[in-house]
């Protein structure tokens, strides 16, 4: 959440207003706490220099569980040190009790946890002159939608939208939109034209999930090659049904009809892939515990695609590249409607672009979400002795844990590489071989 709203800081010269409200949280969607503390496990939590000094006052000096315990690390560049708290051998949060729940908040409630601990799974994502809300399916009562519906929760999102306002120093700024392209802006009542719809495209539930998605790459495309300096607003709309309604005879139906990518799309596919699937800490961490020559050694049986896939991630088993070319026939209807609320709520809350997915302006963004779902699809198969909901499922909270977070998804060189892959048509094709 920092990410977020540091770069909308640090964007364009911003009008202050009054705090922000908060709108937009998902319909469809459902979560509660369910207290699996994988959370407790999984991250580690940057802390400020206030959360700190209020965790160090509530005496747990005095608590014999936590007693001569060390409650915090520092990390970083010498001139860049900064807080977290602290882990313990099996890779928990000292603050983890016995039962899997947090000290913290159990002696002083939700107030007294530092904020990236309270706000999570939610994302608030600026947009303009109030907060939108997503949701992080790396959480698994996010991923099986258990709980109350999101709408419920709005009185505790609103306190955290103030809270971190206050904590970045952002209270009232509204923040400029993301680049519609790379030569192409457009304001934020435009943007929200564009996602209306492509949520439309992807709730249509009566299309597979994957034709749903290669029509929105098909609009992508055609959308990249207008130009809206004059097509605003009503017109936009028009212009937006239209193709909505016509483009569909340009977008195969099955996805045999489709060629498989190409081997250099496949090359950039297995990179990417392995971003998304990539732990680098907690106890799942992969091959990256092991130093620097262990991921160079993986980047490189990466690249090549043949022989065993390294284990990027802790919970990788043992699997060949040449078996996950094998088909796996096609989605339960229970992980159909799992992705398609992923995807919806992804572009309800505009997660997908801007500075909660490291400034990519809109199409570049919408292209990198799209690009997901092959991702999850090939790491389902690595999970082949689950069985199939249950895997499709952890890919899924895999691949979102570092959807807009694994900086190196962020990297110039990998926004080439998914732009090469776009550009000869091999996104598309993923979507569509890895649907099989």
């Amino acid at each position: 959440m920092a990410l977020a709203a540091q770069s909308a800081n640090q964007s364009r010269r911003p009008e202050r207003l009054m705090p922000l409200p908060v709108r937009s949280l998902p319909v469809l969607q459902n979560w509660d706490c369910r207290g699996c503390g994988e959370c407790c496990r999984e991250y580690l939590v940057r802390i400020t220099d206030a959360e700190r000094a209020r965790i160090e006052s509530q005496g747990w000096e005095n608590d014999p569980a936590l007693k001569g315990t060390r409650l915090f690390r520092r990390s970083g560049l010498p001139w860049r040190r900064k807080y977290h708290l602290n882990h313990r051998a099996d890779g928990s949060c000292v603050f983890l009790d016995e039962k899997g729940l947090c000290r913290i908040h159990a002696k002083f409630g939700s107030e007294g946890k530092p904020l990236a601990c309270r706000i999570y799974p939610f994302m608030l994502v600026p947009a303009g002159d109030h907060w939108r809300v997503g949701l992080r399916f790396a959480c698994p009562s996010a991923s099986k939608n258990l709980g109350r519906p999101l709408d419920e929760h709005q009185p505790e999102v609103r306190q955290y939208a103030a809270a971190l306002e206050e904590r970045e120093g952002v209270a009232g700024v509204i923040v400029p939109p993301p680049m519609l392209g790379r030569a192409q802006s457009a304001p934020w009542s435009d943007l929200f034209c564009f996602i209306r719809a492509l949520r439309g495209v992807v709730g249509n539930e009566q299309r597979p999930l994957e034709w749903r998605l290669r029509k929105l790459l098909a609009v992508a495309q055609l959308c990249r090659e207008a130009r809206f300096d004059k097509v605003t607003g009503r017109k936009l709309v028009e212009f937006l049904e239209l193709i909505a309604d016509g483009i569909d005879p340009e977008v195969p139906e099955k996805p045999e009809q489709i060629p498989p990518p190409g081997w250099v799309g496949r090359i950039l596919f297995r990179q990417t892939v392995a971003l998304c699937a990539r732990k680098d800490s907690g106890p799942n961490s992969g091959v990256s515990r092991r130093g620097r020559l262990a991921l160079l050694w993986a980047a490189w049986r990466i690249a090549r695609g043949t022989g065993r896939v390294p284990r990027v991630h802790g919970r990788m088993p043992k699997v060949r590249f040449e078996e996950l070319e094998v088909p796996a026939g096609p989605l339960p209807e229970a992980a159909e409607q799992m992705l398609t609320r992923y995807y919806l709520v992804k572009l309800e809350s505009a997660q997908f672009c801007g500075p909660t997915n490291f400034n990519r302006d809109f199409w570049d963004g919408l292209e990198s979400l799209v690009l997901t779902f092959p991702a999850i699809m090939w790491l389902a198969r690595v999970f082949r002795e689950l069985p199939r909901e249950e895997a499709i499922t952890l890919a899924l909270r895999i691949v979102d844990d570092n959807f807009g977070f694994n900086r190196m998804l962020g990297t110039r060189r990998q926004l080439l590489g998914q732009r090469i892959m776009t550009r000869r048509g091999d996104l598309a094709r993923l979507v569509a071989w890895y649907s099989r």
